[in-house]
């Protein structure tokens, strides 16, 4: 008998998804604005390029921004100065202006890492076991630091130790990598209810209809006679072999209140639009939504609605640590019985007119939801 049961999945990007890699690129410095395209300069081969003996020749040069190393007649999409090329620009133009980068394997191909999917596997896993052993939101059963605070929650969910983590079993590859052409470049705000929208951040990310496929495995050996004797033996296997359903309650439910959430601010009627067409698709048995990454907000990395069913509970955790609390709320901006969270970040759209000034601004879409589809492949006999 086989010791895994293993999935291929088809991960469809319905939003623009950023998965940063940590780096802030620079205007003039690691790219350049030219001809309504983003030309992300290779530093490496721009200076095995500059043919210079002279050392004060040379010094002045060291000074120079890449992008004035470079000339007209250099940005062609096939020139090998320059790593990868997105259409469009940002929407800050000026020099030392920042992009953040997305995660890309080191020839610049962007991919999805299998942890940024198992994470979001994890949270859908714990939500809807929070429901199935009937849990509620108890202050006494938090631990006293903060980033450790739902340690007992996640024993009772996942197991007693590491060793015996439910997730143990859970094997998610990374996906293989996709074209370059799928980078697209996105300007995101903060919308608050009832305030104004942050200052924008400018991000790369992966356009609508991006495809990924990779593979994830359960380990079965941990959930046999065999594990038992080596008191390695692990519950919540029906999660597991039932983890479509398990995703679609979680963020069947999600997706509601996110779209609910929406329609009670001001010219957000594209990301209404967009919540609605999610609800009422039909999904297939072997298929849910998910939202990954950046921009997929507390809730997401948390127990989230389970935690809100009691409200002084919540009021409690988000209180500032030196008033008795946990301090996850920003001090000083919340009041006993607000909302939380209060902001979600969103795509933004623009259209600028013919000097190429932003002349207005919208509300477009919200970030990293995909589709998967599970497709088993081998395993049972």
């Amino acid at each position: 008998m086989p010791d895994y049961i293993k999935y291929l999945l088809k991960i469809t990007v319905l939003s623009p998804l950023h998965i940063g890699n940590g780096r802030i690129l620079l205007n003039s410095y690691d790219y350049a604005i030219r001809n309504g395209r983003t030309w992300r300069i290779d530093e490496n081969a721009l200076l095995e390029i500059q043919t210079v003996e002279d050392e004060r020749t040379a010094a002045l040069l060291a000074r120079q921004k890449p992008e004035q190393l470079l000339k007209d007649t250099d940005f062609q999409p096939e020139s090998s100065l320059f790593r990868y090329v997105i259409r469009g620009t940002p929407k800050a133009t000026g020099e030392g202006a920042e992009l953040r980068e997305q995660i890309k394997t080191p020839q610049d191909f962007p991919y999805l890492p299998g942890t940024t999917l198992k994470g979001a596997l994890r949270t859908a896993i714990g939500w809807y076991a929070w429901g199935q052993k009937k849990l509620r939101p108890e202050i006494a059963k938090l631990e006293n630091r903060r980033e450790w605070a739902a340690s007992g929650y996640e024993r009772d969910i996942f197991g007693p130790t590491p060793n015996k983590s439910l997730m143990r079993a859970l094997h998610v590859s990374d996906s293989a990598p996709v074209g370059k052409d799928r980078l697209m470049l996105l300007n995101v705000r903060v919308l608050n209810r009832g305030g104004k929208p942050s200052a924008p951040v400018e991000v790369e990310a992966l356009r609508r209809e991006t495809i990924f496929e990779c593979e994830l495995k359960v380990d079965s050996v941990l959930f046999s006679d065999w594990a038992k004797k080596h008191e390695l033996f692990l519950n919540g296997r029906d999660w597991l072999d039932n983890l479509a359903e398990v995703c679609r309650q979680h963020n069947n439910e999600r997706i509601r209140r996110e779209g609910e959430w929406f329609a009670g601010i001001p010219d957000c009627e594209n990301l209404v639009k967009h919540y609605r067409t999610m609800q009422e698709f039909s999904l297939a048995p072997n298929q849910f939504f998910l939202q990954l990454a950046w921009g997929a907000g507390w809730e997401e990395k948390t127990f989230g609605s389970r935690l809100q069913a009691d409200p002084n509970f919540m009021d409690r955790i988000l209180k500032p640590v030196k008033a008795g609390g946990y301090g996850i709320a920003a001090m000083g901006h919340r009041k006993p019985g607000d909302p939380f969270p209060k902001s979600r970040r969103v795509a933004m759209a623009y259209q600028r007119n013919p000097q190429g000034k932003v002349e207005k601004e919208t509300p477009a879409l919200p970030l990293g939801w995909v589709l998967v589809e599970l497709t088993e492949s081998e395993g049972r006999p």
